[in-house]
């Protein structure tokens, strides 16, 4: 970047990136018996061959420490019925599972149920990204849930994703 470039304002950087649409996933973990997890908007395939997926989060999340700790966690799909999952997922309430029925996956963390699908995995890898976590997990066991459509975050708020014709 040369020299004179301005400054992005922080501001502005979340209004232009909120113009594009992300889906909604809140990864989950226990860590020593206790249960997290967090609203994920950032979630991405990486490979087929090994099944690879990723996610980036802000490195001083208490969340992706206990994530990190334990070493597996499990990504839950939410549909376009839970975005009070989503927005419970983003709070800093302490008991964030409260309300919310789950049951555990194969790695023992916790899937909530009515989510589209579901993915449990091992840490792979995670690589710094200025101020956030670029995290790579493996995926050990998937599955398809409820039927219906996507949970999408648009310009500050959720929505649901409309087909084309």
């Amino acid at each position: 970047m040369p020299e004179d470039a301005p400054a992005i304002d922080p501001a502005a950087y979340r209004t232009v990136l909120g113009r594009f649409p992300t889906g909604v996933t809140v990864i989950t973990t226990t860590d020593e018996g206790a249960s997290t997890g967090l609203a994920i908007g950032s979630f991405f395939s990486i490979s087929l061959d090994p099944p690879l997926v990723g996610f980036c989060v802000g490195s001083g999340s208490a969340s992706w420490q206990a994530i990190r700790h334990a070493g597996h966690f499990t990504v839950n799909v939410l549909s376009d019925l839970q975005g009070n999952v989503s927005a419970q997922f983003a709070s800093k309430k302490e008991d964030k599972f409260e309300g919310i029925d789950h049951h555990p996956g194969v790695t023992g963390d916790p899937r909530i149920n009515g989510c589209l699908a579901y993915m449990d995995c091992t840490l792979d890898a995670d690589l710094e990204g200025g101020d956030h976590a670029i995290v790579i997990g493996r995926v050990q066991a998937l599955e398809l849930g409820a039927e219906g459509g996507p949970l999408v975050f648009f310009k500050g708020g959720y929505g649901r994703f409309g087909q084309l014709d």
